[in-house]
């Protein structure tokens, strides 16, 4: 059996959010913050989460609506920093966690590959030796040459799927977004 080797740690990650209620709400957050004080009416949203993953091994992350599902996907992912606690990832994050996040409905799906793919940190030369595959995996024939606001939600998960594989990464996060996709999908 290969030596495993640990790829993501989190520990004691929370994550509040400011709850605001009226205007005097938001003049009273802006004025403790601008204080270095912790703002003094909060949502938690997460409190106390703590786990490793090896590499190779799979989580699912289950719970009722508003458990915080989506919040600590966007925290391992980057997106979001949480309140309190750590988070160490060994390796390259890859996520889908809105449908559509990222590309630019105006732009056929081959425009919407260069763009999404430079935003994930590729190079020219690498999008070149990518696109190919990308266009491939996505399987979307000749609709990939058509502005994808055009395209059904089921097409733009699968592009978005082909483009964030494509760069093979060492932890791919999904949140709900693939539940669109069809049957060969």
């Amino acid at each position: 059996r290969p030596h495993l080797t640990t790829l993501l740690t989190l520990s004691g990650v929370g994550k509040d959010y400011a709850k605001i209620d009226t205007h005097g709400g938001r003049l009273r957050l802006v004025w403790e913050l601008l204080r270095g004080q912790a703002a003094s009416n909060v949502f938690r949203a997460l409190d106390g989460i703590g786990f490793e993953m090896q590499r190779g091994a799979s989580l699912g992350v289950i719970g009722e609506n508003g458990a915080g599902k989506s919040t600590l996907l966007k925290i391992i992912a980057g997106v979001v920093k949480p309140t309190r606690g750590s988070v160490t990832v060994n390796g390259r994050v890859g996520a889908l966690l809105e449908l559509g996040s990222g590309f630019h409905p105006e732009y056929t799906g081959l425009a919407n590959i260069d763009l999404a793919a430079a935003l994930l940190g590729l190079g020219p030369d690498e999008i070149d030796a990518k696109r190919e595959e990308i266009i491939a995996f996505a399987d979307l024939g000749e609709h990939i040459r058509d502005p994808i606001k055009h395209y059904s939600s089921g097409m733009v998960v699968r592009l978005g799927f082909a483009v964030a594989t494509a760069l093979r990464p060492d932890v791919l996060i999904t949140d709900e977004v693939l539940a669109v996709g069809d049957e060969s999908f």
